[in-house]
C-alpha cells in the first residue's frame, strides 16, 4: 500500500458542492460520488476530519435581503451545515461503510454530538469519520474560520480545501483564459493579493497555527487521494 504524506487531515467541503448541477438543495450523485472519494483516503490510513458550509441551502449574508438581521441569518445558515452534514454521514455509512460522527457547535443531541474537541479526538483515533457541523457555533465567523479553528483544535497536519478549480491562479480562471497557475505560494502573499480563496480571518489562523492549506478540485476523480499522497495537485498556502 501507498504510504499517506498525511495522517490526520481536515477537508473543507463547500455546500455548494452539494448543489451539484441543481444549483440549490442535495444533488444525490454528488453524496455518492464525495463518498468514494473519501474512501479511497480512508483506506490509507488516514484520520479524516470534515467541515461542511451551507451555501446550498442558506447564506447569512442572504438575510440582509429578505429583512433578516446578520446574526440570526448567520444562525440560519449554520443550521444548514447540519442538515449537509447529516446528509454526508447517511451518504458515508451507507455508500462506503465507514462509521461516522457528526458533532455540532450549536447543540441538536437528536441527531448530534455537541462538539467537545477531546471527544472528536478520540472519535478519530477510533478510526471514525468526524463532521464538524453549526460553524463556530457563533455569528459572524464563516465555516472557513470553522474549518481552520478545528484543524488547529485536533491538531490536523493539514486542510484541505476542496474547490470546483484546479488551485490558486493570478486571476479567476473561469473569466481570464491566460491566467496562470500558482503552485506554491505564501499565506500572506494570498491576503496581500486579495486572492479570494478563504478569508482572512481562516488564512490568519492557519499561518499562526502553521497548518499548510491545500486548495484543489474535488471535481476530478483521485484528486483527493493524490493529495494524500503527496503528488503534485492543486496550490500550497504555506
Amino acid at each position: 500500500m501507498e504510504e499517506p504524506k498525511f495522517r490526520r487531515v481536515l477537508l473543507k467541503l463547500s455546500g455548494e458542492a452539494f448543489a451539484g448541477e441543481r444549483g440549490y438543495g442535495i444533488d444525490p450523485n454528488f453524496l455518492r460520488y464525495i463518498s468514494e472519494e473519501i474512501r479511497e483516503i480512508y483506506d490509507l490510513g488516514v484520520q479524516i476530519a470534515i467541515v461542511i458550509g451551507g451555501g446550498n441551502i442558506f447564506r447569512g449574508f442572504q438575510g440582509e435581503n429578505i429583512g433578516i438581521d446578520r446574526a440570526t441569518a448567520d444562525y440560519m445558515g449554520m443550521l444548514a451545515t447540519v442538515i449537509n452534514a447529516l446528509a454526508l454521514q447517511s451518504a458515508l455509512e451507507g455508500y462506503a461503510g465507514i462509521p461516522t460522527r457528526v458533532l455540532s457547535a450549536i447543540e441538536m443531541r437528536q441527531v448530534s454530538e455537541p462538539y467537545i474537541r477531546r471527544r472528536a479526538v478520540r472519535h478519530l483515533e477510533k478510526g471514525r469519520i468526524v463532521i464538524f457541523a453549526g460553524g463556530t457555533g457563533n455569528p459572524f465567523f464563516s465555516t472557513d474560520t470553522a474549518a481552520a479553528l478545528r484543524a488547529a483544535e485536533i491538531s490536523a497536519e493539514v486542510l484541505l480545501k476542496a474547490t470546483k478549480v484546479g488551485g490558486i491562479y493570478d486571476k479567476d480562471p473561469e473569466k481570464f483564459e491566460d491566467a496562470v497557475f500558482i503552485r506554491e505560494i505564501s499565506y500572506l502573499e494570498v491576503i496581500n493579493k486579495g486572492i479570494r480563496v478563504m478569508d482572512h480571518t481562516a488564512l490568519t489562523m492557519c499561518k499562526e497555527n502553521r497548518i499548510p492549506i491545500i486548495v484543489f478540485n474535488i471535481k476530478e476523480r483521485g484528486n483527493l487521494r493524490a493529495v494524500l499522497l503527496g503528488k503534485e495537485v492543486g496550490t500550497v498556502v504555506k
